[in-house]
């Protein structure tokens, strides 16, 4: 009695690990999905090569999806067969998450490259860009708080007077709110749009230290872009 208890215990344990993983499998994919669509869509992402993440979220997703699946249904009827093909999908998933990992701190300047590069050409087509264009690059800024790339000195060419920025870089926001207010903090963020791919990529705690580095910077710089990333370190 004792071992058929014990028994029953571990499948019903499986079968609930195993329900967890299909959800988890299950947010996975829907978080693919969207980080591609906000990606090439929000962002207007041009560079094909920043697929790869959503590309590899989706596809993780569906593999723990289908592992999942397996290993549920497999103990839940005992199935030897079930159970073995979750064994190998399950280590298979375990070296793609390694090999996953190892990829994304290769490569994680590459990717801060593309997206910082990616979000400079829409502060530069934004003048002439179409209304759809124009509201996306705002409703970025409007989302995150952040004004510019690099500082809200970016938007310098929008206006003859070097010193006017997109009404969704105010704080409080009314029509003509950018105009004459670049660097007054009080009315516009000053915050910049690259700390999207800090907040999404970057660990949190090296996340807090860049971004007090960087407002730091900004204010003993008079928001020059460039000299910010000097100082601070990756």
């Amino acid at each position: 009695m004792g071992v058929e208890g014990a028994m029953k215990c571990v499948k019903y344990s499986l079968v609930f690990f195993n329900f967890i993983c299909w959800i988890c499998g299950l947010a996975l994919i829907v978080l693919g999905i969207m980080a591609q669509v906000s990606l090439h869509n929000t962002l207007r992402i041009k560079d094909v090569s920043m697929s790869g993440v959503p590309i590899v979220l989706i596809a993780v997703g569906a593999l723990i999806f289908f592992i999942a699946f397996f290993g549920c249904c497999g103990a839940w009827k005992e199935n030897y067969c079930m159970v073995t093909t979750f064994a190998v999908l399950l280590t298979m998933i375990i070296i793609i998450e390694i090999a996953a990992a190892i990829a994304g701190f290769v490569f994680r300047d590459k990717i801060s490259t593309i997206v910082k590069d990616s979000l400079t050409d829409m502060i530069e087509n934004y003048k002439n860009g179409t209304k759809e264009f124009k509201a996306s690059v705002d409703g970025v800024q409007e989302k995150w708080k952040c004004c510019g790339v690099n500082s809200s000195s970016d938007w310098s060419y929008l206006d003859s007077d070097g010193n006017t920025v997109p009404d969704s870089c105010c704080i409080t926001k009314t029509t003509g709110c950018g105009k004459g207010n670049m660097k007054d903090a009080s009315k516009v963020y000053q915050k910049v749009i690259h700390h999207i791919y800090l907040t999404l990529l970057a660990p949190t705690e090296y996340l807090k230290g860049y971004r007090a580095c960087q407002e730091t910077s900004l204010s003993k710089t008079n928001h020059k872009p460039h000299t910010t990333h000097m100082k601070c370190k990756y």
